[in-house]
C-alpha cells in the first residue's frame, strides 16, 4: 500500500440508505478527511434464498433517492457488485483507508459471516472499523437487565445535524473512474406488482400522511385485511431498509403526542415500534432461530414436508377464500397486515402441519419489509415452538368473517368468487346444486376445493402440540427463554 496516497473514510450502507440520523455518515465527515459512500449488490445477498427482484429495486429506489442530494455536492453513492472485501481492496489501491464506518446490521448468517471477514480484512490491513447502534439493539448482552432503560436514552438522544458541503467527498468523476464502479445504469428498476417505492423522500410521505390523516383509523382498522393498507402506517419497508431511522419515527410521534394529539391510536402506535427493537434483540442475542426452534423442546417435533400443500398454499389455491386472498395479495404487493400474517403462517404450520422453515424463505422474498430480526421470532410465534406463548390456531373462515365480513378483499384478490354474496364467499364448499346454477360457479372448476379439514386438522395439532408444550423439556426451556428475552416490565412488551 502506497503511504502516499490520499488517506481516506469510507461509509459502507446497508440497511441504512438514507443521509439523515446517520452516524456513520456524520462520524465520516467529521473525520475530515474525504469520504466516500459505498454500496456493494453482494453476490451473497443475491444467491440468499432470503431476498428477491422486489428487495433490490427497493435498494435501488432509495439509492438514486440519495444520489438526488448528493447531486448538489457532485458525488453519488459509489455502486459495485460482488464481494465487499474486492471492492474494498479495489479502493485501498488508489487511497489510503482511514477506517470503513458502518451501522451495526442483525442480519441472517450470510451477512453475519460476511461481517467477520470485513473485520477480519480491516484488522490485517490496519484500518480501523466502526460500528454504530441503529436499531436499538445492543450486541453482546446476556438478557434483559437495563435493556429497556438503553434504548431509551438512545431513541432520546438529540438528532446531529450532519452540513454537507463539496469538499466533504470524493467526487463523482473520480468514482467513475474505479474500474468496479457500476454507474447509474445500475439503478434502473422494471415495475412488477404494486409495491411501495424506495427513499427517504417517500418515506416521508407515508409519516406524513400518516401523521396528518390516516391515523385515526390505526385502532380501528388494524386487522382488517383491506383497511389496514390505508391506516396503518406502512413505514415497515421503510425502516427495514433504512430509509428512515427508528429515532426518527419515534420523535416524530412523540412530538405529535406532544403537540395535544393524545390519542390511543398514536399510544398504541408508539408501543410497536418499541415491539420492534424488542424482537431484533432476541434475534441478536438468539441467532440460531434462523435454522431451528428457540425452545429445544420443541426439536422433537417432526412434520412431513408435503409439496403438494406448500405449492397450494403459496399460489393462493388452498381452497380457503381467505387464506388464499391473503396469499395472492402478498405475492402482488409485497404487504400484509399483522393480522394476515399471523393468520398464513398458523395456517401452514397447524392446518397443513407443516414445518415453519418450510415457509421461511418464501415468505421472506414476498415481504417488502423483510426483517430478519422480526421475520424469525415471529414465526415461531405463530408456529408455536417458543414454550413461552400462547398456542394460537386462527380459524380463517372465523376471521373472515370478522374481518372482511362482506369478502371486500376476499373478491378483490379472488376475482373468481366476485359473484358469490358474502353469505357464500368465506365458506365457497357449503354452496348447494341451486346457488351454484343462481351464481354460475362449480367448486372444483372455478375455485379449488379445500385441501384439508380445517376440524380435523385442527384437532391433530392441538392434539399433538398440547401434550409437548406441558413436557419437562419444554417448560424448562421456557424458563431460560423467559429469563433470557423478558423484560422486568413485562407487560410493556409483547414476548
Amino acid at each position: 500500500m502506497d503511504t502516499n496516497f490520499e488517506p481516506i473514510h469510507i461509509v459502507w450502507l446497508k440497511r441504512d440508505l438514507r443521509l439523515y440520523d446517520h452516524k456513520p455518515i456524520l462520524e465520516a465527515i467529521n473525520s475530515k478527511k474525504r469520504v466516500i459512500l459505498v454500496y456493494v449488490f453482494e453476490d451473497i445477498l443475491f444467491k440468499d434464498p432470503h431476498y428477491s427482484s422486489r428487495h433490490f429495486n427497493f435498494i435501488k429506489e432509495s439509492i438514486r433517492d440519495i444520489n438526488k442530494e448528493l447531486k448538489n455536492y457532485k458525488t453519488v453513492v459509489c455502486l459495485a457488485k460482488g464481494d465487499i472485501i474486492k471492492i474494498l481492496a479495489s479502493i485501498s489501491r488508489k487511497f489510503k483507508i482511514k477506517t470503513i464506518h458502518a451501522h451495526q446490521e442483525t442480519g441472517v448468517m450470510a451477512t453475519y459471516k460476511r461481517d467477520q471477514q470485513v473485520v477480519a480484512w480491516c484488522r490485517k490491513n490496519r484500518i480501523a472499523f466502526k460500528e454504530y447502534l441503529q436499531q436499538g439493539v445492543f450486541r453482546g448482552i446476556k438478557n434483559r437487565n437495563n435493556w429497556l432503560k438503553k434504548w431509551d436514552q438512545l431513541m432520546n438522544q438529540k438528532i446531529e445535524k450532519i452540513s454537507f458541503s463539496v469538499s466533504n467527498f470524493i467526487p463523482l468523476k473520480t468514482i467513475e473512474s474505479f474500474e468496479f464502479y457500476l454507474g447509474e445504469d445500475t439503478l434502473q428498476t422494471e415495475s412488477k406488482g404494486i409495491h411501495q417505492i424506495g427513499g427517504y423522500q417517500n418515506a416521508y410521505r407515508y409519516l406524513n400522511s400518516f401523521f396528518n390523516y390516516r391515523y385515526r383509523n390505526y385502532q380501528k382498522h388494524i386487522s382488517k385485511p383491506d383497511l389496514s393498507r390505508r391506516s396503518c402506517s406502512r413505514l415497515s419497508p421503510y425502516l427495514a431498509f433504512g430509509n428512515i431511522s427508528m429515532r426518527q419515527l419515534l420523535q416524530k410521534t412523540e412530538y405529535e403526542r406532544t403537540q395535544g394529539n393524545k390519542s390511543y391510536a398514536l399510544r398504541a402506535f408508539s408501543s410497536r415500534l418499541r415491539w420492534q427493537s424488542h424482537f431484533i434483540q432476541k434475534f441478536e442475542m438468539e441467532c440460531s432461530m434462523e435454522f431451528t426452534s428457540i425452545n429445544k423442546g420443541y426439536h422433537q417435533l417432526k412434520k412431513t414436508i408435503n409439496p403438494y400443500y406448500i405449492e397450494a398454499w403459496e399460489k393462493g389455491n388452498t381452497g380457503f377464500p381467505l387464506i388464499d386472498a391473503a396469499m395472492r395479495c402478498l405475492v402482488e404487493t409485497g404487504y400484509l397486515n399483522f393480522r394476515m400474517r399471523s393468520l398464513i403462517v398458523s395456517f401452514f404450520t397447524h392446518h397443513l402441519w407443516q414445518p415453519w422453515q418450510a415457509c421461511a424463505h418464501f415468505l421472506a422474498r414476498q415481504f417488502l419489509d423483510f426483517e430478519p430480526g422480526i421475520h424469525y421470532p415471529q414465526l415461531q410465534m405463530q408456529a408455536g415452538v417458543t414454550g413461552i406463548n400462547m398456542l394460537r390456531i386462527y380459524n380463517p373462515v372465523k376471521n373472515g368473517k370478522e374481518h372482511d365480513p362482506k369478502g371486500v378483499f376476499i373478491k378483490q384478490w379472488i376475482p373468481e368468487l366476485r359473484m358469490l354474496p358474502e353469505a357464500i364467499v368465506h365458506t365457497p364448499w357449503l354452496i348447494n346444486s341451486f346457488e351454484t346454477s343462481i351464481y354460475g360457479f362449480k367448486l372444483g372448476k372455478d375455485y379449488p376445493k379445500p385441501i384439508i379439514d380445517l376440524v380435523k386438522s385442527r384437532k391433530k395439532a392441538t392434539s399433538t402440540l398440547w401434550p409437548i408444550s406441558k413436557s419437562p423439556a419444554v417448560r424448562k426451556e421456557g424458563k431460560r427463554i423467559l429469563s433470557k428475552h423478558t423484560l422486568a416490565n413485562r407487560n410493556s412488551l409483547m414476548t
